[in-house]
C-alpha cells in the first residue's frame, strides 16, 4: 500500500487525488493527526518532530519558526497578564503544549531545510551563527520587550525590520511601520499569544525567500505566514501541534483565501 493511498478518505482527503508532493507523502499514519491542503499551503495538526524525522534531508529551501523559547508560561500553566500596561483587562492564554525545544529539534529543522529563520535564538542554549533579525516592534511603553531578534542563516550581519505591534496599535504597512494604522477596522485580530504580523512574514519572504522555495513553519501558531506565503505565491507545510490554533489558523487562511475569490 502507498503512502497516498495510507490517507485516501481520511478525513476527507485523498493525497492521491489532490497530487501531493512526495514531502507531503512520507507521512506516517502513526504521526497523522489532521491535514489539510488549501492552495500551495498544506497544514499539519501534529508533533512536529514526528514530522521533521520523516522528511528527507533538504526538503525545503526556507524555514522561518517561532517555537516557544522560554518556560515560564509552561511552569505556570498561562502566558500573559490579566491587565495591559494601560490597565485594560484582558485574558491570559492557557498555555497548552509549550514546551521549549532542545538540540534535538535544531537538528532536524536544519537537516530537512536548506536555511532557517529562528525567531528567539538568543533564548536557547544552542550555537547559532552571527546573522540575525531584529524586529522593532516600536511599543512605546508596554511592559513587553522592546523586539525580537531571530537568527538568519542567510546573512552574516545585523537587519531591523520595524512594524508596530502593540495590542490594538498597529503598523500601518511595510512601508510605513512606525506608523500607527488608523483604521482599527484593517487590524489583524489575535487568535494567539506569540501571534506574529503578516506583515513581518512578507518582508522575511521578499527579502530571504527565492521565487518557487518551500517554506517550512513547525511552529503555525497563529498562521500569519500562511497568509504572506498565499499572497507572494510560495508552496508552504506549517506545523502545529495544538487543535484549537490549528483550527483557528486554518480558518484564518480560508477567510483571507476566499477574499481573492469575492475580488
Amino acid at each position: 500500500m502507498t503512502h497516498a493511498s495510507l490517507f485516501s478518505g481520511i478525513g476527507g482527503f485523498d493525497l492521491a487525488a489532490e497530487g501531493a508532493s512526495w514531502t507531503n507523502a512520507v507521512i506516517q499514519r502513526s504521526n497523522f493527526k489532521r491535514m489539510n491542503k488549501l492552495g500551495n499551503i498544506t497544514l499539519h495538526n501534529a508533533d512536529c518532530m514526528n514530522l521533521l524525522r520523516e522528511f528527507p534531508d533538504r526538503s525545503f529551501d526556507l524555514a522561518i519558526v517561532d517555537p516557544p523559547y522560554f518556560d515560564g508560561p509552561e511552569k505556570l500553566g498561562y502566558y500573559g497578564t490579566s491587565k495591559s500596561s494601560i490597565g485594560v483587562k484582558r485574558s491570559a492564554y492557557e498555555a497548552k503544549h509549550w514546551t521549549v525545544p532542545d538540540k534535538d529539534y535544531f537538528m532536524e529543522l536544519q537537516r530537512v531545510s536548506k536555511n532557517q529563520i529562528i525567531w528567539g535564538c538568543n533564548y536557547f542554549c544552542y550555537s547559532f551563527g552571527p546573522g540575525r533579525i531584529v524586529w522593532d516592534k516600536v511599543n512605546g511603553k508596554s511592559s513587553f520587550s522592546d523586539c525580537e531578534i531571530a537568527y538568519c542563516s542567510l546573512i552574516d550581519t545585523v537587519r531591523l525590520f520595524a512594524f508596530m505591534w502593540n495590542g490594538m496599535c498597529q503598523g500601518k504597512s511595510i512601508s510605513e511601520g512606525r506608523i500607527q494604522q488608523g483604521n482599527k477596522m484593517l487590524n489583524e485580530r489575535r487568535i494567539h499569544p506569540t501571534q506574529k504580523p503578516v506583515a513581518l512574514y512578507k518582508w522575511l519572504l521578499s527579502n530571504y525567500a527565492e521565487p518557487g522555495d518551500k517554506i517550512l513553519d513547525t511552529h503555525l501558531g497563529s498562521g500569519s505566514i500562511c497568509i504572506a506565503c498565499d499572497d507572494l505565491g510560495f508552496e508552504m507545510t506549517g506545523i502545529e501541534l495544538d487543535k484549537d490554533y490549528y483550527e483557528g489558523a486554518k480558518r484564518r487562511l480560508q477567510w483571507h483565501q476566499a477574499q481573492h475569490k469575492l475580488f
